[in-house]
């Protein structure tokens, strides 16, 4: 009976912590949202959706997905050209984000290619954005 218990006990506590237990990834995406909010919602706007001819959308955004590996880049180093999105230009400046740290720039990365439609597979960490630093 006692072992019975203590089993119970155990399966309880374990259920409990593995509530509070979230996969990385989901984590990193919802910090990314706070850094999101905070540093890029004003031009891309809450819905990610942009301003047409001013700021590309990054909601369903083909330019985005078609490599999502260079959102760290663009977020880093800004970007300083023409491109098309969703089959509209823009050539609007992009100043870098490089005062943001390893984490907030993947964390960031992480939400914007896995929101509003966006599923990508990647899954960026800070010791990416380090390296794309250097």
């Amino acid at each position: 009976m006692k072992k019975i218990a203590i089993l119970t006990a155990f399966i309880a506590v374990s259920a409990s912590l593995t509530a509070f237990v979230q996969n990385p990834k989901e984590a990193s995406i919802k910090r990314g949202k706070d850094v999101y909010e905070n540093n890029c919602q004003s031009c891309h706007q809450e819905n990610g959706e942009g301003i047409e001819g001013s700021f590309p959308p990054l909601a369903k955004s083909d330019y985005l997905m078609k490599d999502p590996k260079k959102a760290i880049t663009i977020i880093l180093k800004g970007l300083n050209e023409e491109i098309k999105v969703n089959g509209k230009t823009y050539s609007m400046m992009m100043p870098e984000q490089s005062y943001l740290s390893d984490e907030e720039i993947a964390d960031v990365a992480n939400y914007i290619t896995n929101s509003w439609g966006n599923k990508s597979k990647a899954v960026f960490t800070p010791a990416q954005v380090k390296a794309a630093r250097k």
